[in-house]
């Protein structure tokens, strides 16, 4: 079987069904509302966001809509998650029921302010390193 290696978000969203379409549609809408300065991009044949590095990708499965965040965000949103299936790094959403945008809305947030310190650790890094 021949995989279509994916350039666009809009590439890959067309080959969904109209139903997965149209939630992957609202969840992209609802990610870049979080995270108004992201990039949109193709990583790891999926759809994904970035701002000072890699922030969250996400797709379509058969039964599911799967987040794919950093790990750090399952023990921060334990709780919130204990309803839905989650294992290193995946977050499911089951395809029959609404996801839950405010919930990802905070998890996107979390990732944005994340990446921004990770980013200030490496500066910090780089200029000690460079003093010495």
């Amino acid at each position: 079987m021949v995989r279509t290696k994916f350039k666009t978000v809009d590439e890959y969203f067309s080959t969904l069904p109209p139903n997965k379409r149209s939630i992957l549609k609202e969840l992209r809408k609802r990610i870049k509302q979080a995270a108004p300065k992201a990039e949109e991009l193709i990583s790891y044949n999926i759809p994904a966001f970035k701002f000072h590095g890699l922030l969250i990708w996400y797709a379509a499965f058969k039964e599911h809509v799967s987040l794919f965040p950093k790990t750090t965000v399952n023990k921060a949103f334990s709780k919130e998650l204990s309803k839905y299936e989650v294992s290193k790094g995946t977050i499911k959403f089951p395809i029959d029921k609404p996801l839950p945008f405010g919930l990802i809305a905070k998890i996107v947030k979390f990732r944005v302010k994340e990446n921004i310190e990770q980013e200030k650790r490496r500066i910090t890094k780089r200029k000690e390193t460079v003093s010495r």
